[in-house]
């Protein structure tokens, strides 16, 4: 049966899992950052309780003139009255960005409120909304004085120009005929065209008896009082903070490890180089692979979990030191078969490969294998001129060095004309406690090479 081939989306998830597992710390503190902001968040985007109250302006209305209405509506006259009448005393000032107004259809001003509780919304709402006619019907009939005389007058007008042309009409009436002559017909037609523009002012004065209620306003009953808070709510601010926080994070690693062009797995470390791998090797270090925790950043990334990397395939370590030794001895074996000056190369900004540099050099002098350490740099590597027999074998830790590092590495051995043995990774792990269990093996999972 064959096994199918990891998918991209199959790396993903582990990679996901990974991050979920090695930085859950960091993550988790992300979460709590992200609600902190959400809370902080919602003291200005959350509206708390919102109701509605509506108010109907009678009479016809043009464009222009409802939209007036709702700058009256929200004016800070109406406001501070509003809020002089309410029982927990704000100011005008306070209300300004809590009420706003709209135009909806039937000419009628919707007047939206936003209050801190339930009950201070539905009582804003009904007090703006009454403020607001008060205050309409003075500004109609402080306007009015000026133009009562005058509507006054043209009403007068009116009824005298109906006077008059009723009466023409039934004069004109008693002296047409019955006989059907030039005459009466022109005269029956002047009779219907003062007949028409008597319809026409008495229409005229209909429309000046309507245009009085012009600026009655009434409002349409109390304001509803609100159930609930309305969105977004301090708890949705406070998840959605926390949620956006977290995929923050996650992503955060996922777009790093993505963007990382150093190489971690056998393969990619083997290709680059152009020669095997001929051992996985773990070191002890006070630190393991943590970060040194130096400074407040430091001590913040140890504290956060952020101060060991997470991208790391998972190596077997050695049981203990006994093993540890087998697996150095094993490198020396292989070597002692090959040219008879071997040089160790190991970049000057390798910390962990110094150390196993070091060790396999001082258990190559008790096993009389001949190896020198030769320290080059990572950016521009220099590699000794070959002698009659000589070989390179490269130490260095895994994820510490790009495919373009690594091939610069290979090329200044070839112009050296030295040709590279293999190559060993080191790890770096923590000296075991006394009394703790060994390390727990994975052999499907360890290094080529390794015990």
């Amino acid at each position: 049966m064959e096994i199918p081939p990891l998918t991209d989306d199959t790396v993903r998830l582990a990679m996901t899992g990974q991050v979920l597992r090695r930085r859950w710390r960091l993550l988790a503190a992300l979460t709590v950052l992200g609600a902190a902001a959400g809370a902080a968040a919602s003291v200005l985007l959350s509206p708390g309780y919102q109701t509605t109250s509506n108010v109907l302006l009678q009479g016809p209305r043009q464009a222009d003139e409802l939209l007036t209405q709702t700058e009256v509506a929200t004016s800070s006259v109406v406001l501070d009255r509003a809020a002089a009448v309410l029982p927990w005393r704000p100011s005008g000032a306070d209300l300004l960005n809590d009420v706003t107004a709209s135009v909806a259809n039937g000419n009628v001003v919707t007047i939206t409120v936003s209050a801190d509780t339930a009950e201070h919304a539905q009582q804003l709402a009904d007090q703006v909304a009454q403020q607001y006619v008060k205050f309409s019907g003075q500004l109609a009939s402080n306007s009015a004085d000026a133009s009562v005389q005058l509507a006054q007058e043209q009403r007068e007008t009116l009824r005298q120009q109906v006077q008059v042309t009723t009466q023409k009409i039934s004069d004109l009436a008693k002296t047409v005929g019955g006989d059907l002559t030039v005459e009466s017909v022109q005269v029956r037609t002047q009779l219907e065209g003062l007949r028409t523009s008597l319809q026409q002012a008495i229409n005229d004065l209909n429309e000046a008896d309507l245009a009085t209620g012009v600026g009655n306003t009434v409002v349409l009953g109390s304001a509803e009082r609100p159930t609930g808070p309305a969105a977004p709510t301090l708890t949705q601010l406070v998840a959605g903070g926390a949620a956006l926080f977290f995929l923050i994070g996650v992503f955060g690693h996922l777009f790093a490890a993505r963007a990382d062009r150093r190489l971690r797995a056998e393969s990619q470390i083997a290709s680059a180089l152009g020669s095997p791998i001929l051992a996985g090797v773990d070191v002890t270090t006070p630190q393991g692979d943590r970060l040194p925790a130096t400074g407040f950043i430091g001590k913040l990334r140890r504290l956060l979990g952020g101060d060991r990397p997470w991208v790391l395939p998972p190596v077997a370590t050695s049981a203990d030191e006994v093993n540890r030794g087998i697996r150095y001895r094993r490198v020396l074996t292989r070597l002692a078969t090959g040219p008879a000056d071997v040089l160790m190369l190991v970049a000057d900004d390798d910390e962990t490969g110094r150390l196993a540099a070091a060790q396999l050099a001082a258990l190559a002098g008790r096993m009389s294998v001949p190896l020198r350490v030769v320290e080059f740099s990572a950016q521009r590597p220099t590699v000794p001129d070959a002698g009659p027999d000589s070989g390179v074998l490269v130490v260095l830790s895994s994820g510490t060095r790009t495919a373009w590092e690594l091939v610069r590495l290979a090329e200044a051995c070839a112009d050296a004309g030295q040709e590279i043995l293999g190559a060993v990774l080191t790890q770096p792990v923590r000296p075991a406690e006394p009394g703790a269990e060994p390390a727990a093996q994975a052999p499907e999972k360890a290094l080529a090479g390794s015990a």
